[in-house]
């Protein structure tokens, strides 16, 4: 991803190192860094240094945790994982072990969430983000970010209404083969 990161799985041999390299072994769970989403998501994580430096991390439907990893491995001082599916939870935790990194995960929704968090990341599906939107809304600190993706450009406009109707204003906008992802920002 934009010459700064490596995904790759545990088979992959030889690929060019960069700055940051994660092994994924996906197994029945999403996100390789292959899918227009997950890659720019990680774009967003990577484009500003201080992105996640120091901050509470939330990775909402966390899947193979390949976001909630490259967050701690860009500094974050606490990153949680949270999937619905226990496939996927059970191959976060390994994935977590794998590259070295301190996860908190957990497997749940976003009627789990508990405390506050600077950041929160959600790379799942439109009607899902639309409906737990408030939820991460209430989560987040102020001023904090919201990034989300997982939904098609022709999506976009529903997603930044709601973000409207929470008190979110949109900071940033990529799109990739049709896909989209939204950084949002809590108002202060």
């Amino acid at each position: 991803v934009d010459g700064k990161c490596t995904i790759k799985a545990s088979f992959h041999e030889g690929l060019k190192k960069t700055r940051f390299n994660i092994t994924i072994d996906p197994k029945m769970a999403f996100g390789t860094g292959h899918h227009q989403t997950t890659y720019m998501m990680c774009r967003a994580l990577l484009q500003n240094e201080d992105a996640v430096r120091g901050k509470v991390v939330m990775d909402m439907g966390c899947g193979t945790a390949v976001l909630a990893i490259l967050a701690k491995m860009r500094g974050a001082s606490y990153v949680e994982g949270v999937d619905v599916d226990e496939w996927a939870y059970r191959n976060a935790r390994e994935n977590a072990a794998a590259n070295g990194v301190d996860l908190t995960l957990r497997l749940g929704d976003a009627t789990t969430l508990s405390g506050t968090f600077d950041v929160v990341i959600a790379n799942i599906n439109r009607n899902i983000l639309l409906a737990d939107m408030p939820r991460y809304a209430a989560a987040l600190n102020p001023g904090g970010s919201l990034l989300l993706s997982g939904f098609y450009e022709a999506d976009e406009g529903a997603l930044i209404a709601k973000a409207n109707e929470l008190g979110m204003v949109l900071k940033d906008k990529k799109n990739r083969d049709g896909w989209s992802a939204l950084q949002l920002r809590v108002r202060s």
